[in-house]
């Protein structure tokens, strides 16, 4: 957890926080040593000018450590608040670079209770060591020294009492640890159960499941809840049994005292302070277990928190060329195999092909053939385990991701809108377009008109397009990709929930568009009619490419080009 905090807590709010700490724990020692002097000195005596002017001390230095106290917490809460926002600029730094396997390893749920729940654990035990951890061995070693001043003898009392407390305290943290450990596990758990009712809650309804979920939901919850309630219930048991610990220890000492007291061997106000000091003593092992059951929960956080940021992506940058923007664009797969971790076959094998610039490459397959597979390799979602994918005449691999990123636009399948405006969201492909060339992305993805019916480019986006429907969502995602200026522009299935009619207009619109002469679009498709069209045809059977031409070529030559023809349309065409 050090290695951790190291680099990112700032030093000059944990110094402040310990200066203000130090005279905190200064005053607080001094207070009843004032009170002991004013029984003493004062009320024994009936001395009312010493009781006047201990007093106004006494005054002056429990002001003095209510601003101390003061001055720590806030200098502590600043270091703490600095520390989770940094780690969670790091983590989410983090995230937005990790190749996909990686982030596939962790999960989007356990990410979120990581950058959330997890980093929280690590505030909250560090405004506790600024606050508690430090304070309390302090107050400890000078409530001692301070009790042994008044009475060395009554200090004898502590070698009893503290062995005890420290059994509890093991006990406690024996049982706890492991416990509180679990419940970040558990916590993932139930946010992943609660994001999966929430994003599939419509599936949820069409197929009648409310009930199942709701059952798994419970099941989850009451899981975390019984971990809870074991592990806080321990912890309960800490309360009453330091409490009758320190109840039994001040009755020691109020015992043993007065005999001292009536042998007159011990002043009033000495044995007030004792009794002071003694509870310090205890509260501060009080503190310290407290203290013990948070590190190891934080200590289970901050392993979390390392997992993320010391993975390693498997897509490495270590390209030194960037690509020739001025060339006409160019896009080859030689020889390309490509196989996901722990898979037993290969997804991809043996894919040759080869488009030059103004042409058309479409993708078809039957589901699982491996088409999303292929056109994620030309931007290095994944690196191809042999052969060579080139870019321009240039191997992806040796080229600067950033360059290769700037030459490639990409439309998923899964159109993802972001909560804002139409002009953001399309700004997000180029941030230095204009509004012409806004509206004539939008022309060509067949958006425009829906578009100004609305409100126009200040159209309001609800979270993930949601005030769209499926089709309305490609258009805007397609325009979005149109407005980046690349050499290679891939639609990843994103024809998929448009009509007919609109999916052959933005097609067509596509090769009249004078901007996409000298570009190179990637088709990637389920029905023949999107890529029939296309100069080139790849077609991919269980990860295999067995067909690659013209439609009129694979019409009468290819087996597998022709049985999803035949699926789809019933007949010759």
């Amino acid at each position: 957890m050090l290695r951790l905090l190291w680099h990112r807590i700032s030093y000059k709010t944990v110094l402040g926080a310990l200066f203000f700490m130090v005279l905190q724990v200064i005053g607080t020692l001094y207070l009843p040593n004032i009170t002991a002097n004013i029984v003493n000195n004062g009320i024994a005596k009936s001395n009312v000018d010493y009781i006047i002017f201990a007093g106004i001390k006494m005054t002056i230095i429990a002001v003095l450590v209510m601003a101390a106290a003061y001055f720590n917490v806030w200098f502590a809460a600043q270091a703490s608040q600095k520390l989770g926002r940094d780690l969670r600029n790091d983590i989410y730094q983090k995230v937005l670079y990790l190749d996909n396997d990686e982030f596939d390893k962790i999960g989007t749920s356990s990410l979120i209770t990581r950058t959330t729940n997890d980093v929280m654990q690590i505030q909250n035990v560090t405004i506790m060591f600024l606050r508690m951890m430090i304070m309390a061995p302090i107050m400890m070693v000078g409530a001692s020294l301070m009790a042994y001043q008044k009475d060395p003898r009554l200090t004898k009392i502590f070698v009893v009492v503290l062995p005890l407390l420290l059994l509890v305290m093991a006990i406690t943290l024996y049982f706890a640890d492991p416990l509180f450990k679990a419940m970040q596990k558990k916590t993932d758990r139930l946010n992943l159960i609660f994001r999966e009712g929430l994003t599939g809650v419509r599936v949820i309804r069409a197929f009648r499941q409310d009930n199942w979920e709701q059952e798994r939901f419970v099941k989850a919850n009451k899981d975390y809840t019984n971990n809870a309630q074991k592990v806080f219930s321990i912890m309960a048991l800490m309360s009453p049994i330091t409490t009758l610990i320190m109840s039994g220890t001040n009755i020691a000492i109020t015992w043993i005292g007065a005999k001292y007291i009536a042998a007159q061997q011990m002043p009033v106000g000495n044995l007030l302070a004792f009794m002071t000091y003694a509870n310090q003593i205890l509260i501060s092992c009080m503190m310290l277990t407290m203290i013990f059951v948070v590190i190891p929960r934080a200590q289970a956080s901050s392993t979390r928190i390392q997992e993320i940021l010391q993975l390693q992506n498997t897509i490495v940058d270590a390209g030194q060329k960037s690509l020739n923007a001025n060339v006409a664009a160019q896009l080859s797969f030689e020889n390309v195999y490509f196989s996901y971790q722990s898979a037993q076959q290969p997804t991809l094998q043996n894919i040759n092909f080869t488009a030059q610039a103004g042409q058309t490459v479409g993708i078809i397959g039957s589901t699982g053939a491996g088409k999303t597979t292929l056109v994620n390799l030309i931007n290095r979602f994944y690196d191809a385990d042999s052969g060579k994918i080139l870019v321009n005449g240039q191997d992806v691999c040796q080229v600067k991701l950033s360059t290769l990123n700037e030459q490639v636009a990409l439309t998923q399948q899964k159109a993802f809108l972001f909560k804002g405006t139409i002009r953001e969201n399309l700004l997000y492909g180029n941030p230095k377009a204009n509004d012409a060339m806004l509206w004539h992305a939008l022309k060509v993805a067949q958006a425009a008109e829906f578009v100004q019916a609305d409100h126009g480019l200040e159209t309001v986006v609800e979270q993930g397009g949601n005030n769209f429907s499926g089709g309305q969502k490609q258009r805007l995602a397609i325009a979005r990709t149109l407005v980046k200026q690349a050499a290679i522009y891939i639609f990843d299935d994103s024809f998929s929930a448009l009509d007919f009619k609109t999916d052959a207009l933005l097609r067509q619109a596509l090769k009249n568009d004078p901007q996409m002469k000298n570009k190179i679009c990637v088709i990637v498709g389920q029905r023949i009619s999107t890529i029939a069209s296309a100069d080139v045809i790849v077609v991919l059977d269980q990860g295999q490419m067995v067909g690659c031409g013209t439609h009129e070529q694979l019409k009468a030559n290819n087996s597998t080009y022709q049985e999803i023809i035949n699926s789809q349309i019933k007949g010759d065409k």
